[in-house]
């Protein structure tokens, strides 16, 4: 029968470990031709829009998708899944949480193989709930010493680094500006919706990687021409996606000054198909837009745990 979880029962189920293991598999997948992925559409209306992602993950035997509303300032989220074979319904699983973790989770797959090892401090722009899973997932794959965050609002800076301090164990620190958040950094990280760029490219690091997680419409650019072309990889979760609404890169490819064939997919890069650093001295870059299948991948992690150990989670439909 299936079942409906609400957000409380999902936090219950979800963790970072999971998150980054289910976002990494599926990439890797996605690389080899195992599984299905079509880049999101937007239905927009005056007063609300609504955003479809939609895939198909073979090896849980899961397909389905995931839809989100944005209207007065507000976002909600669900994933729908369906069995693969029979197409039967499985779940349908309110998913701020879940897409919170995974968004997080494909940034810390992405410096897991793509920062220095040696990558101990962290530049953070965004103080917001997306935020919140890139820490997370930066201090799960690296040792960091020091996370350093910067927003306008300093008194919600600061309360959200003392929260993740706590969550982290680690000194989560308000940057004095956004030139304090990059200087010095071994990662930094974007996760706005600016509509033009955060900070400039010459504040960068040799070495650096850059995970630039907020710019998922034309509308929204949160690097400069510059730093996307200091960067000798440009890695994408997915060429085709890039290509419909990475705000970072489109600029530079309507000149001329990238072309997807330069762009590795992260997946690739974890199937061992394309190189990702080679050298301590290069400055990397992952654009990370979304995939349905991250969110199937790891949905499927939290019906399994529900399955192994959470017992009288969830709420039957009437299908």
């Amino acid at each position: 029968m299936a079942i409906y979880l609400n957000e409380s029962e999902v936090a219950s189920l979800v963790d970072m470990p999971m998150a980054l293991d289910a976002v990494e598999q599926v990439m890797a997948a996605h690389a080899r031709g195992e599984v299905v992925d079509c880049p999101r559409q937007r239905v927009r209306l005056p007063t609300s829009i609504t955003h479809l992602l939609q895939g198909g993950v073979p090896a849980v035997n899961l397909t389905g998708f995931k839809v989100y509303t944005s209207a007065g300032g507000r976002a909600r989220f669900w994933v729908h899944l369906y069995d693969a074979t029979t197409g039967a319904p499985v779940a349908v699983l309110e998913a701020d949480r879940l897409g919170m973790m995974r968004t997080g989770a494909a940034g810390g797959v992405a410096a897991r193989w793509l920062a220095r090892p040696d990558a101990r401090v962290a530049g953070v722009f965004g103080a917001g709930w997306q935020a919140e899973g890139q820490i997370l997932a930066l201090c799960a794959v690296r040792a960091l010493e020091r996370v350093k965050v910067f927003a306008r609002d300093r008194e919600r800076l600061v309360a959200f680094c003392e929260r993740m301090s706590g969550l982290c164990a680690k000194p989560v620190v308000p940057a004095a500006d956004a030139r304090d958040a990059v200087c010095g950094s071994d990662i930094v990280v974007t996760v706005t919706n600016s509509p033009k760029p955060l900070f400039d490219e010459a504040w960068l690091d040799e070495g650096t990687h850059i995970n630039a997680a907020g710019s998922n419409s034309l509308a929204r650019r949160e690097l400069t021409e510059g730093a996307v072309r200091r960067a000798e990889i440009v890695c994408v979760d997915a060429r085709e996606t890039a290509l419909r609404e990475a705000g970072d890169l489109l600029p530079l490819l309507e000149k001329g000054r990238t072309q997807p064939g330069r762009w590795v997919e992260l997946g690739e890069v974890i199937a061992g198909m394309r190189a990702g650093r080679t050298s301590a001295s290069q400055i990397t870059l992952f654009e990370s837009q979304g995939m349905a299948i991250q969110d199937i991948a790891l949905a499927a992690r939290v019906l399994e745990r529900l399955r192994t150990g959470g017992a009288g989670v969830g709420t039957p439909l009437p299908y």
